[in-house]
């Protein structure tokens, strides 16, 4: 049983996305045989509906999905998922959400089931800076998070939610927003994929 990770596409007319970076590198690297990897689109019924397909197919024993969050600077584990879609932001077809929810009826959270505190210990002892993080936003990052611990739930499979800082090629673009490498935030997703490979 494999490991499916997924990243984003670019939006917001953004011409870079990190996850879709790491999902790249990790492609290139010794973990992937072990591996499912993609890269979603940033649309609220496309990558949720993706996702189920991913794992309905692949059988993962593990899902972790990443996200940008610019204005952070660390790698941000996301510890729950919130029953709502509620972004002035449109998604890459244009579709905004105001105030709507997720599933209806459904639980007004739902928690990650990723070790949090051990993946932060090992990020911390490779000094790596990385946090825990109790809101995922409201945008497509949150929904498929949402989706995916409700479908889960009940089930084996530990799934969850990573949120990461801007890359330094996205500067002129976020100014003033705090950046990380793409090499440490690669690192960061090595180290957490091979202890979860183990644990």
């Amino acid at each position: 049983m494999p490991i499916l990770v997924t990243g984003f596409e670019p939006f917001s007319g953004s011409t870079l996305n990190p996850s879709q970076l790491i999902v790249a590198a990790l492609a290139e690297s010794q973990l992937s045989e072990r591996l499912v990897l993609e890269v979603l689109p940033v649309e609220y019924e496309r990558a949720a509906n993706r996702l189920e397909q991913l794992i309905a197919q692949h059988d993962p024993h593990t899902v972790v999905c990443i996200g940008q969050a610019e204005g952070r600077a660390s790698i941000s584990i996301e510890t729950r998922a919130q029953n709502l879609d509620d972004a002035n932001l449109a998604d890459n077809v244009g579709v905004t959400r105001n105030g709507q929810k997720i599933l209806n009826p459904g639980a007004p959270e739902l928690p990650t089931t990723l070790p949090v505190d051990a993946l932060l210990a090992q990020l911390s002892s490779a000094g790596i800076p990385a946090e825990s993080s109790s809101s995922a936003g409201t945008f497509v990052c949150n929904h498929i998070f949402y989706v995916m611990q409700q479908l889960l739930e009940g089930t084996d499979v530990r799934s969850g939610f990573i949120h990461v800082p801007l890359v330094p090629e996205q500067a002129s673009e976020f100014s003033g927003k705090p950046t990380l490498s793409l090499e440490t935030q690669v690192e960061a997703f090595t180290i957490v994929l091979s202890y979860l490979e183990r644990a």
